[in-house]
């Protein structure tokens, strides 16, 4: 089964990517900050992180870097979840180490196709 590890600061947001993936067959990991992120990252191996930028106590882009820089599962797919669209902080997301940029709010069915493509398909259809 894929996994997943989804951080934001939003109970709703972790809660419909919960749902939404969980029901495409992945398994799912929630943290509602970067550094609760980076302890669930370190406890276990991700097929895929989707991490907000916009975060208390570290942003996407310390969880980007801090995870880029790391000595374990480096390479993993980060995708970028936020309402924020502005091309230099894409730009900024992308020279940190992210794999991809999604827009909130979400089309499930696109996110769901984007991890498949990722991780290779792995989760059950």
């Amino acid at each position: 089964m894929t996994t997943v590890l989804a951080i934001d600061d939003s109970l709703t947001i972790r809660q419909l990517v919960s749902q939404t993936l969980e029901a495409a067959g992945f398994s799912v990991t929630t943290a509602s900050d970067g550094r609760e992120g980076l302890v669930a990252f370190d406890k276990a191996r991700f097929d895929a992180v989707i991490t907000d930028v916009n975060m208390p106590n570290l942003d996407g882009f310390g969880v980007i870097e801090a995870i880029r820089n790391g000595t374990t599962n480096r390479r993993v797919p980060i995708l970028v979840l936020t309402t924020e669209s502005g091309a230099e902080l894409k730009d900024r997301a992308r020279r940190a180490g992210a794999t991809g940029w999604i827009v909130k709010p979400f089309d499930d069915t696109a996110l769901i196709d984007v991890l498949h493509r990722l991780t290779g398909g792995q989760a059950r259809q």
